[in-house]
């Protein structure tokens, strides 16, 4: 593994060679399991929770795209427990399209959820759990419906980051919800073009690493040290594995939550909620680039949403990376290891305490927490 003192992340997007072999050198152990969007997506709730008053509404109101999750799905979901808290689903998408084709971020086509994770928030709201869901897991795919009206009958043995792109976002959260048993209450999804944006309007993110790092895929040529990276730069930045340690994709997984501390730091450093200006700006450059359920797409909802995640600290946040082994077949992919993934789902479900054996990850040698 890569010594970083602040994130990397990767993400040229070569589906073969992701968990690979490679991974099962690292051994990772600490809370370093999560992706990037979990931060950034407090960010968005924290921000909206800030006022909505008319001038903030009225330009930036439009910008959120929703999605109807309930309408897509039917009656096929998880029951909704009383103890389950709020859950959402949150993914990064890389779409290839639009203002994304001009980023130097890999060659691959079409749109796949590069990041994707729930956030569970326990009843009360003081400390939220992100569990994150390595790309290359092997799923079984539930019969879902496109936005055409047409079905997708159900497969085995199918990459989770392909799901988004071959049948949308709702397959995506029918999926999440028949792997874990949880109903998801909210689906929010931020793209490549928005994350390079929103690093921009703040005026970059303050990054040290502790090697050099190059990267011909990611584009990403870094020295060992300390380096205040712009928009373009960070999107190489988080996606980068090949010039870093054994390049494997669940290593990858740890060095994105580095960046988003460093990210969250930079906000809070600035005073985004004190300054309407800059909250203005930065909100403006996010919700462009933001799709929610439907419940959630307006300012007014998010800030409602937000308001009510007050009491909730992402310093406190626990993140775990879904325990998983390598397939047997094909060791370039991952399965949901067992009995942990079982416990680790069941533990949200019940709102319960995490046991320690549900964090444990074969694939990595230790902890995934």
């Amino acid at each position: 593994m890569s010594h970083v003192s602040t994130p990397q992340h990767s993400d040229s997007d070569t589906p073969s060679r992701r968990g690979g072999g490679r991974g099962r050198k690292r051994g990772r152990t600490g809370k370093r399991r999560t992706g990037r969007w979990i931060l950034l997506s407090l960010a968005v709730l924290v921000l909206a929770g800030a006022g909505t008053a008319y001038w903030l509404y009225s330009g930036i109101d439009g910008n959120i795209k929703g999605v109807d999750i309930d309408k897509a799905i039917g009656d096929d979901r998880p029951e909704k427990l009383p103890t389950s808290g709020q859950n959402i689903l949150i993914l990064g998408s890389d779409s290839r399209a639009g203002a994304n084709a001009k980023l130097n971020t890999g060659n691959v086509s079409g749109a796949r959820s590069d990041t994707a994770l729930v956030m569970h928030i326990p009843e009360g709201r003081k400390k939220a759990v992100a569990i994150s869901i390595p790309r290359d897991t092997l799923v079984t795919r539930p019969e879902c419906t496109k936005s055409n009206g047409s079905s997708v009958a159900s497969a085995k043995r199918v990459m989770f980051n392909s799901i988004y792109s071959q049948v949308g976002p709702a397959c995506v959260v029918k999926t999440v919800e028949q792997m874990s048993g949880i109903r998801m209450d909210h689906y929010v999804e931020v793209d490549f073009a928005g994350f390079k944006d929103l690093v921009d309007a703040i005026g970059g993110v303050t990054v040290t690493v502790d090697q050099d790092i190059h990267d011909t895929s990611s584009g990403l040529d870094l020295k060992a040290g300390t380096h205040k990276l712009n928009g373009t730069q960070s999107l190489e930045f988080v996606r980068t594995r090949h010039g870093i340690g054994d390049g494997s994709d669940l290593g990858r997984i740890g060095l994105q939550q580095k960046f988003m501390l460093a990210l969250l730091t930079e906000i809070q450093k600035q005073d985004l909620l004190g300054s309407p200006v800059k909250a203005y700006k930065i909100a403006d450059q996010l919700t462009a680039a933001l799709t929610t359920d439907s419940e959630l797409a307006s300012l007014t909802k998010l800030a409602e949403f937000g308001r009510s995640l007050n009491g909730v600290n992402p310093s406190t946040m626990e993140t775990i990376m879904l325990p998983v082994a390598y397939d047997k077949v094909d060791p370039n992919r991952v399965i949901a290891a067992e009995p942990q993934a079982t416990t680790l789902w069941k533990a949200l479900r019940t709102d319960s305490t995490i046991p320690e054996s549900a964090k444990k990850s074969p694939a990595t040698g230790g902890t995934s927490s």
